[in-house]
């Protein structure tokens, strides 16, 4: 029986990378990771521990160059050898960071707009772009043997767009960042606080809320709160904040920060 699964292997600054991929039975057919932000050593091991080989990916997809993204991307080429795929704008960008535009030769694939194959005949993915802090960001919604899934992390504002495809995924990933309250009685510098909450930073755990109960639906399965603060959030309350407007029926699960989730069967 085939079966769609998902596994974050790290989100928030410390690093994010999520892994997404067709299994039958217990054999994993076809995957993609999203981004690189853990080392490969990693990647591999934990990977393994769900019977999981690298050798299943077919395709690296990256949201945006922003170091706890892209730490490894270098390493992911040279050792993997997967193709990327991004948009003309982030390959540009990629392939001016020095750890990482020596070894992304060979394996450079521009996503057009609409949907692309990124995994021929097997998974396909288009992007949206969202408001942040980087040469560009983008979100993804991704088809696996027709299964939809969307990810979005690293938003400052839940666009109209990003709202719609939302609608049509049986699974959301979406960033839950930080909690209001802790956010402006923190260390942080008032600069840095207006970084994160001027709308091209980070969604509030009430932001987050407030879209995810904006394109809810009937065929919505789970949702994934990533990205979330060390210092300015806690589990609880981004668990709690989401949960008020979502059906007890969905799944909701924060993920965690530095270590890897569960494989979830989707």
């Amino acid at each position: 029986m085939k079966t769609i699964k998902f596994k974050s292997l790290s989100s928030g600054s410390c690093g994010n990378c999520y892994f997404l991929g067709i299994f039958e039975g217990r054999d994993c057919e076809c995957s993609i990771l999203i981004d690189a932000g853990v080392s490969t050593r990693r990647l591999t091991k934990e990977l393994k521990l769900d019977g999981v080989s690298t050798d299943s990916i077919g395709a690296i997809l990256i949201t945006h160059n922003h170091l706890d993204h892209v730490r490894s991307l270098g390493s992911f080429c040279k050792h993997l050898k997967k193709p990327v795929w991004s948009t003309p704008t982030l390959m540009n960008a990629l392939a001016s960071r020095m750890m990482t535009g020596e070894h992304l030769n060979g394996y450079r694939h521009q996503m057009e707009e609409g949907w692309n194959w990124v995994v021929p005949g097997r998974i396909e993915a288009r992007y949206f772009e969202v408001p942040h802090d980087a040469r560009q960001t983008v979100g993804y919604a991704i088809r696996l043997d027709g299964y939809s899934f969307l990810i979005m992390t690293d938003v400052g504002r839940v666009t109209e767009e990003a709202e719609d495809l939302a609608r049509d995924a049986s699974s959301v990933v979406i960033e839950s960042n930080y909690d209001p309250y802790m956010l402006s009685h923190s260390s942080y510098p008032e600069e840095l606080r207006v970084r994160i909450r001027n709308g091209h930073g980070h969604l509030s755990n009430e932001e987050c809320a407030e879209a995810v109960a904006g394109f809810a639906h009937e065929g919505l399965r789970s949702v994934f709160l990533c990205h979330r603060s060390e210092h300015n959030n806690t589990s609880q309350l981004a668990y709690d904040c989401t949960s008020k407007v979502l059906d007890p029926s969905i799944r909701l699960v924060v993920l965690p920060r530095m270590t890897a989730s569960p494989m979830f069967d989707l």
